[in-house]
């Protein structure tokens, strides 16, 4: 039997980050994948143009269809947009006993805002708490910690630390937005790091997704039975191979998707 997964996002009409890349992400590792959309953004490679989002009670209904009827074994939250939508989603899962991981989205790689300010404290109080592993990039960190944003494993340990004592189970600090020559991931829990994983920072525009994508194959790992150490290292090194084969794609003239399907095609 396949296992099940569910992404709650916002959709990219562009096809490189949401919804889109959380399907096509976990799809590529194995994993059967449903969705809740929360809001519909008029997306490319250049800019977020427009975004609505989703009646509540249209997301309330997609949540309770799908876990309702189908096996869920972990949940993936990406973009949320808004207090409210924050406040269903939480209301959603409440009785969900899987792992969640929570990618704090609120930016997009083209600049554009994702996620209203006044949603931010909403998040770090209602959500945070239900995560099983969250994920942010350096900036986001530090926005939800209202602190410095930092650059070296160790800052990076530190503000991990304190996103955990905040209430997440565990939190994977990614440093694409770090110094060097190599990019540190930490996978850290309340007593400290717990793995580190390294790679070369790539010479590439074309990382467009990379958070969705993380955060999705985590899930996807957590779905079908792995330990958090093994889903969080088997995301990390299928996210490299998709940076590492994205400049194939060719897709828009702006920040381009990595490459998803880069163990299926091209040959």
């Amino acid at each position: 039997m396949a296992a099940i997964a569910l992404t709650i996002a916002g959709s990219d009409s562009g096809g490189g980050a949401g919804i889109q890349a959380d399907m096509k992400a976990m799809s590529a590792l194995g994993v059967f994948v449903a969705s809740v959309i929360t809001a519909v953004t008029a997306q490319n490679t250049q800019a977020v143009t427009a975004v609505h989002g989703i009646p509540l009670d249209v997301i309330e209904a997609q949540i309770q269809a799908v876990l309702g009827d189908l096996d869920v074994k972990a949940v993936k939250i990406g973009m949320l947009a808004t207090p409210e939508i924050i406040q269903t989603v939480a209301n959603g899962l409440a009785n969900f006993q899987g792992p969640i991981v929570l990618d704090p989205v609120m930016i997009a790689k083209s600049g554009d805002a994702l996620l209203a300010q006044e949603a931010i404290q909403t998040l770090r109080d209602v959500l945070l708490p239900m995560a099983a592993v969250l994920t942010p990039n350096l900036p986001e960190a530090a926005c939800l910690l209202d602190a410095q944003e930092v650059e070296t494993p160790e800052e990076m340990a530190a503000q991990g630390q304190a996103l955990c004592a905040l209430g997440a189970r565990a939190v994977v600090m990614k440093g694409g937005h770090g110094a060097g020559e190599v990019c540190h991931d930490l996978l850290i829990d309340p007593t400290g790091i717990v793995a580190e994983f390294q790679a070369p920072r790539r010479n590439t525009k074309n990382t467009h997704g990379t958070g969705c994508t993380l955060s999705s194959s985590i899930a996807a790992g957590l779905a079908k039975g792995l330990t958090m150490q093994d889903a969080v290292a088997q995301a990390h090194e299928y996210l490299q191979g998709a940076i590492g084969r994205a400049d194939e794609l060719n897709v828009g003239s702006g920040h381009g998707p990595v490459h998803h399907f880069h163990q299926v095609w091209p040959k």
